[in-house]
């Protein structure tokens, strides 16, 4: 009976063993796997700020850094991230938190007036993109399916990367931003029918009925948020003096708010940003816009950051490296051909010249909702796999592209306004800050380098006059005597400036500014040749 005791509990024991070592070896598993991640997201952040800060000291815009980031640390890059759910989940996060900010600060009189403009250009736009398509699609041999998707991908611009540059230049809240939000939005709206016929070229049945329903449901709650605030007073939400000073219950219940109208109006196959700005519309007009507004900014920016990281993400480089030719002019053509059309259509319909240009060129770009509309269409079949790839590459080029094309027509219109003679004048003037930054650069460069090289030639010489000493000191002293009387002599014949002597070690300022050879010795001088003079007759 002992025995068997005994072996009851050595086997109990052995199992309790097993099952401590598998525990212990899942745990330090999970502790490295979550240390790669966060090693990875350290790196993602760093490289992100650093980029960031370099174009800010550039001048440029910092959003283009996070670009250059994520496509550094993209799959087809260094390969630090994927693209993970996570991050896509993240970005799409962050369209829905701007979108929601953008109705906060959303001023209702200006936008009804701007709306007419708005659609009128919306839908030259979306014409026009279709006759681009076509040609595009001529030249690729594409069907009419995915012609008609390219023509939906192009029409789109972005209310991410547009709001971005025209509040970083202050004028967001002015004509050229109420403009440009009025079309984004009517862009917006159309992403909704968009999507559904989209989804339907791929071989389900098409229902026009359940478009139109859908179209007029989101034209009439809009139409109709508009009418009330505009003719009523400021909403007084529940329990606002109680939490208007407190800044956790702000936070998230303004962001509670947030996701729960785009996941209604994402539910209702309508698209979830525009949940997102309704909601942002009734947030800004209550008696807590002015206490929200502070609160959600960060997150946005942070959220913002995490977009455009994983738009760096979707750049195949592979696939571009491929088709560079046919990426690059397909990205410059429509970003050129969309800012011309932007400006003359803006200009048509009323705008003056300064506005028609800041928000034609802040929507110059491809849109982020042409990343849906081209995986549905990929998913659905309409869109062939060439196509889908190229479509991703143009779209994530323009937006990167952007906002430095954005930068420096502004730059060049504002100084050719003032009488420059040409563009190329212009362009000199206009970066003639960064021009001047980059030489100081090359400059300081240079005179590191020759101040380094002076520090080794000093190096050597000590070197070389140390083994000196030596071999004098290992002579015998009755060699000693006569070596340095003759040193001593010819010092006295030939003097401290002679050629035997060795030469003259340069000073800092020759060796930072003019020449100095490896050996020390300065360089030759040039022998002066004299022209004889011409005869007199």
């Amino acid at each position: 009976m002992e025995d068997q005791i005994s072996g009851a509990v050595e086997a109990v024991g052995g199992v309790v063993e097993q099952a401590v070592a598998q525990v212990v070896e899942q745990a330090v598993g999970q502790g490295g796997h979550h240390g790669d991640a966060m090693v990875a997201i350290a790196i993602a952040v760093a490289i992100a700020a650093l980029l960031g800060l370099g174009f800010m000291r550039l001048r440029q815009p910092p959003l283009v850094g996070f670009i250059l980031a994520g496509l550094a640390l993209g799959p087809t890059g260094l390969g630090v991230i994927s693209t993970s759910e996570n991050v896509s989940l993240l970005a799409e996060m962050g369209v829905v938190v701007l979108l929601f900010f953008i109705g906060m600060e959303l001023s209702i009189k200006a936008f009804v007036l701007s709306l007419k403009q708005a659609v009128i250009v919306a839908g030259g736009q979306l014409i026009a993109s279709m006759l681009l398509a076509a040609l595009l699609a001529y030249a690729l041999g594409a069907s009419p399916s995915e012609t008609l998707i390219l023509g939906f991908i192009i029409a789109l611009s972005s209310t991410v990367v547009a709001m971005k540059m025209l509040d970083e230049m202050g004028e967001l809240r002015s004509p050229p931003g109420r403009v440009a939000v009025g079309v984004l939005i009517a862009q917006d709206l159309a992403v909704v029918p968009m999507l559904i016929l989209v989804s339907s070229l791929g071989g389900d049945e098409f229902d026009l009925g359940d478009v139109l329903f859908k179209v007029v449901i989101a034209v009439a709650l809009l139409a109709g948020l508009l009418w009330w605030f505009g003719r009523h007073p400021k909403l007084k939400l529940p329990f606002a003096e109680a939490i208007e000073d407190n800044v956790d219950l702000l936070a998230i219940g303004s962001l509670a708010l947030c996701f729960s109208a785009a996941a209604l109006s994402g539910l209702a196959g309508l698209s979830p940003v525009y949940g997102a700005f309704l909601a942002g519309i009734v947030i800004g007009n209550s008696t807590l816009r002015s206490r929200i507004i502070p609160v959600i900014e960060p997150i946005q920016s942070i959220l913002l950051v995490v977009f455009f990281l994983s738009i760096g993400l979707l750049i195949d480089l592979d696939f571009i490296l491929a088709n560079l030719a046919l990426v690059l002019a397909a990205a410059l053509l429509v970003v050129g051909l969309k800012t011309a059309l932007n400006i003359f259509l803006l200009r048509m319909t009323g705008s003056d010249p300064k506005t028609a240009l800041l928000a034609g060129l802040s929507m110059a770009q491809i849109g982020e909702f042409s990343f849906v509309l081209a995986a549905a269409g990929f998913a659905s079949g309409a869109l062939g796999s060439d196509i889908y790839r190229l479509a991703i590459a143009v779209t994530a080029i323009s937006l990167l592209v952007s906002p430095i094309w954005f930068n420096l027509m502004e730059r060049v219109e504002d100084l050719a306004s003032e009488g420059i003679g040409s563009y190329k004048q212009a362009l000199a003037q206009a970066y003639e800050d960064e021009l001047d930054g980059v030489e100081n650069v090359l400059w300081s460069a240079r005179a590191r380098y020759r101040a380094l090289r002076f520090a080794l030639y000093q190096r050597r010489a000590r070197r070389s006059a140390g083994k000196t000493e030596a071999k004098v000191a290992a002579q015998p002293s009755d060699e000693v005597e006569p070596a340095v009387e003759m040193v001593s002599g010819a010092e006295t014949e030939t003097g401290s400036g002679s050629a035997d002597a060795g030469p003259t070690p340069p000073s800092i300022n020759q060796a930072a500014t003019g020449s100095l050879e490896e050996s020390g010795e300065p360089a030759a001088e040039k022998p002066v040749t004299k022209k004889p003079r011409p005869c007199k007759t």
